[in-house]
């Protein structure tokens, strides 16, 4: 039983075990998947093939072969359950930014070519959004989304896609929905929103979340350009702490430059992150992680 009650396992075919934590995302639903995923993994079970952690779920696939199921799904058991009496449950992190271009013209034009598919046809998502959570203006939405830090709960979907949680109490998480049909076109590394999750599309392509923005830094690098690429082609990794920075459009291009000469960084730092201090002063603690970045 982990601590937000008993999970269900269920089984994909013959070879996967699916842990469901909990129905709704939370960060206790979160970290429960990441600690039991790290745990899984010091094992080094003959048999185990992928461990994937989700927004507030588990999947593990394995070859039936080589270990029964019934005797994984023993381990995982046993897993969740150190986990769940665990006094603190902390991750070894990161904290980044991502700098965002906000209500920029390349998510904009595609948006108006979009609108019959939006639920408010005149103006553009941004505007929608802040209607949505009751802000006066887009700049108001903009400062409530770029002010505190997001965590990485899962990466996939898409090639190297981020699915973003805000580090914020319930009620002030911003909440919006997609659009109502799809479109079948997104700017690659646009900054996107869906119910509670933001994202960063990776690549260009179909999508359905409301358009925010584009970063101009690449987070999938097949080719392994970019210094940050060289252990591996996706920069996010689940349990990342990100801070969106807004940048204008001089910035914007800056950067680019940068980028295609193979010279830019992400500015980050390694950090601590413990769930229970969170959850016990957000506003406190978020200050001290961001207080991480300003450390050279």
């Amino acid at each position: 039983m982990s601590r937000l009650g008993r999970s269900r396992y269920s089984w994909g075919g013959d070879e996967h075990l699916v842990v469901q934590i909990a129905e709704a995302m939370s960060l206790e639903a979160n970290f429960t998947a990441m600690a039991m995923s790290t745990a899984l993994a010091k094992r080094a079970l003959d048999g185990v093939v992928d461990i994937c952690p989700a927004n507030a779920s588990l999947l593990i696939r394995f070859n039936p072969d080589v270990i029964a199921p019934r005797d994984l799904e023993a381990v995982v058991r046993g897993i969740e359950t150190d986990v769940a009496e665990a006094p603190h449950l902390s991750l070894d992190t990161r904290i980044f930014e991502v700098p965002v271009w906000y209500d920029d013209p390349y998510t904009n034009e595609t948006g108006a070519r979009f609108r019959d598919r939006h639920q408010r046809p005149e103006g553009n998502d941004l505007e929608f959004a802040a209607i949505e959570n009751g802000l006066d203006s887009v700049q108001a939405f903009i400062e409530a989304h770029s002010s505190s830090p997001w965590i990485t709960s899962m990466v996939g979907f898409v090639a190297g896609l981020p699915f973003l949680f805000q580090m914020v109490e319930r009620e002030r998480q911003l909440e919006v929905p997609k659009y109502i049909r799809p479109r079948t076109d997104t700017p690659a590394l646009t900054v996107g929103y869906g119910g509670c999750f933001s994202c960063i599309y990776s690549v260009r392509g179909a999508g359905g979340y409301q358009m925010f923005g584009i970063t101009p830094v690449p987070i999938f690098d097949p080719e392994q350009k970019l210094p940050d690429f060289e252990d591996f082609m996706v920069f996010f990794r689940p349990g990342d702490i990100v801070k969106f920075r807004p940048i204008d459009e001089a910035e914007y291009h800056g950067i680019r430059a940068e980028v295609e000469a193979r010279t830019y960084r992400f500015h980050q730092a390694p950090v601590r992150f413990t769930l229970e201090d969170f959850l016990a002063d957000p506003t406190s603690y978020n200050a001290g992680l961001l207080e991480a970045l300003n450390v050279d």
